[in-house]
C-alpha cells in the first residue's frame, strides 16, 4: 500500500533527512519520498497500523499532518529535527 501525508513545518532538506532517517527505522515502511516544496511525505506500508505509526512518528518529530494541531511545541520540535537533519547530512 502507498500513502501520502501532507505535513506542517517541513521547510528544507534537513527536515527531509530527519524524516527519512526516522521513518526508515519503522518496520514495514519502505519507499520513503519527501516532497519539500509541497510538504508531502510519501511511503509504502503493509497495513493501516503501519501508516498510523508513521503519522504518529511525524507528529513526535514536529511534523504533524495538516489536519492535526500545529502548536508551539510541534514547531519547536521541527526546528530541532531540522537542525539534526542538517548536521547529519
Amino acid at each position: 500500500m502507498n500513502t501520502s501525508i501532507v505535513v506542517q513545518n517541513l521547510k528544507c532538506g534537513g527536515c527531509a533527512n530527519t524524516i527519512t532517517t526516522k521513518l526508515a527505522q519503522i518496520e514495514n515502511i519502505t519507499n520513503i519520498n519527501i516532497d519539500v516544496d509541497n510538504s508531502i511525505v510519501a511511503f509504502s506500508h503493509n497495513n493501516d497500523a503501519d501508516a498510523k505509526m508513521v503519522k504518529d512518528k511525524l507528529k513526535t518529530l514536529g511534523y504533524p499532518a495538516i489536519d492535526d494541531d500545529n502548536n508551539l511545541v510541534s514547531k519547536a520540535k521541527s526546528f530541532v529535527s531540522c537542525a539534526t537533519g542538517k548536521l547529519s547530512k
